[in-house]
C-alpha cells in the first residue's frame, strides 16, 4: 500500500483495490489471477486513506439512495420482494441505472452490482442496499459502518463452503480437521484453494488452524479447477450442491464458513446524519417484516354455538391447533328470532400456519365450528418489530 499512498493524496476519490488481504500467518499465501486497477473518478464523496482503511464522510446531497442488485435470480427476487410489500420500483427504462420507488418520496434506486452495492455503502455514495450476507462479509471485511438491518430476507440462500474431491488422496477425507492433519500440506507444498473470497477464506483457514494454504482466484466454474489439476480444493458458493455432485466433489464436515441469504444493510453514518434515512428505514423494516411474517399464514372463521364468549374461548383453546398469534378472536354474531335479537353463536378468528391448516380445520369441526371460512394473510403488523429496537440499540439511540 506504500506505493499507492501518494495517489490517494492526489486523488481522494479513487476507487480502493477490489480487495485487500491481510494475513497474520506467513503460510497463507493469496495469488491473484486478475490485475487490479486503481482508477480516479469524478464522486461527491469525501474519502481518504487513514492507516491504510477507507474513511468515508457523509456524502452531501440531499436524496436518499437505495443500491439493488442489476443482474440475475437476485435482482429478480428483490423486486419481487418489494412488490409483495407495495413498493414497486419504477424504472422507465430497463437500462437506466437510476429509478424511484414512488410511495418512498425522495428515495432514489440505483442498479449496482452486489459488491459494488457494499462498496458504495461503505464510501457514502449509497445508504442503504440489498445484498447476499456473503456479498456484505467478503467485501464489508468487517467494517463498522455497515449495519445488518434486516437478516433474513428468504430468498437468496446458500452457504459458503469448501469441497474437495470425491477421489484420489481425498476420498477418505470427510471433515475440516481431517483435511488440515493431511501431511501432504507444507510451506512448500501449501494447499490450493481456489476461490473468489480471498478475504472470507484465509479469514476462515486462519480461524481453524490452517497453516499452509495459497488461495488463488480462477475464471469461469471453480468446480473444473480440482480435476484440472490448477487447485486442491474450492471454496465457493452452494445452494443445492448438484453442480458438486456433478464434478465428483463434496463438502466436508466443519467446512461451512458462512450461511448467506438477502440481507438489508445500510450505511451507521447515513442512518445517524442524514436527513430521513432513519424514517425511510423504518418504513421499509416495517413492510418487510409485515409482508415475512404473513407468508404461509393463513385467516380461520368459524361459527359455534356457546352460551358465552369465554365458553367458546375455553373450548377453542383446548385444541393445540387453535391458540392463533395470541389466542383467538371470539365475537358474538347477533341474529333476530321472534322479533328478537340474540347472540346464539360466535364467530371465531384465528391466525394459522399453511402446515396446520388442515388439521386446524379438523379440530374445530370436532369441537362444533361450522361455516369455515379461510383466506391468505398479506401483512402482519406487530406493535413494533423487534429488529427496529435493535437497530435503535445498534446506533446507541
Amino acid at each position: 500500500m506504500s506505493l499507492l499512498q501518494p495517489y490517494f493524496q492526489q486523488c481522494p476519490s479513487a476507487f480502493t483495490p477490489a480487495f485487500s488481504i491481510s494475513t497474520p500467518c506467513p503460510s497463507i499465501y493469496i495469488s491473484v489471477s486478475k490485475r487490479t486497477f486503481i482508477s480516479c473518478c469524478s464522486s461527491q464523496s469525501q474519502t481518504a486513506v487513514v492507516n491504510g482503511k477507507l474513511d468515508a464522510r457523509i456524502v452531501e446531497r440531499d436524496e436518499i439512495r437505495i443500491g439493488l442488485p442489476s443482474k440475475g435470480r437476485m435482482a429478480a427476487d428483490t423486486l419481487d420482494l418489494l412488490k409483495d410489500c407495495q413498493l414497486s420500483v419504477k424504472q422507465v427504462n430497463p437500462r437506466q441505472y437510476v429509478a424511484e420507488i414512488p410511495q418512498l418520496s425522495n428515495v432514489e434506486v440505483w442498479f449496482q452490482r452486489p459488491k459494488d452495492i457494499v462498496r458504495k455503502l461503505v464510501s457514502g455514495d449509497l445508504d442503504l442496499g440489498i445484498v447476499g450476507l456473503d456479498t456484505v462479509s467478503e467485501y464489508g471485511q468487517g467494517n463498522e459502518d455497515l449495519i445488518i438491518v434486516h437478516d433474513a430476507l428468504e430468498y437468496g440462500d446458500c452457504r459458503l463452503s469448501i469441497a474437495i474431491p470425491k477421489y484420489g488422496i481425498f476420498e477418505n477425507i470427510n471433515s475440516l480437521k481431517e483435511l488440515a492433519q493431511m501431511p501432504q500440506w507444507t510451506v512448500e507444498k501449501p494447499l490450493r484453494v481456489a476461490t473468489g473470497f480471498t478475504y472470507l477464506g484465509p479469514k476462515f483457514m486462519q480461524e481453524n488452524g490452517l497453516k499452509h494454504v495459497m488461495f488463488s482466484t480462477a475464471d469461469g466454474a471453480l468446480e473444473a479447477a480440482p480435476a484440472m489439476g490448477i487447485a486442491d480444493a474450492i471454496l465457493d458458493l452452494v445452494s443445492s450442491g448438484t453442480t458438486l455432485k456433478e464434478n465428483n466433489l463434496k463438502e466436508i464436515e466443519g467446512g461451512v464458513v458462512l450461511e448467506s441469504q438477502a440481507v438489508l444493510v445500510a450505511s451507521r453514518k447515513a442512518l445517524i446524519q442524514r436527513k430521513g434515512v432513519l424514517d425511510t428505514t423504518h418504513e421499509i423494516l416495517e413492510r418487510f417484516e409485515a409482508h415475512l411474517r404473513a407468508v404461509g399464514q393463513f385467516t380461520v372463521t368459524a361459527n359455534m354455538r356457546g352460551s358465552s364468549a369465554e365458553d367458546v374461548a375455553e373450548r377453542v383453546l383446548s385444541q393445540p391447533s387453535l391458540s392463533g398469534l395470541q389466542g383467538p378472536t371470539v365475537s358474538p354474531v347477533f341474529c333476530k328470532r321472534d322479533g328478537k335479537v340474540s347472540a346464539d353463536y360466535y364467530a371465531i378468528v384465528i391466525c394459522v400456519p399453511k402446515k396446520a391448516l388442515y388439521k386446524s380445520v379438523q379440530q374445530l369441526r370436532a369441537i362444533g365450528g361450522s361455516g369455515v371460512l379461510i383466506s391468505p394473510l398479506t401483512y402482519i403488523f406487530d406493535e413494533e418489530t423487534p429488529r427496529w429496537r435493535e437497530l435503535l440499540s445498534k446506533l446507541g439511540l
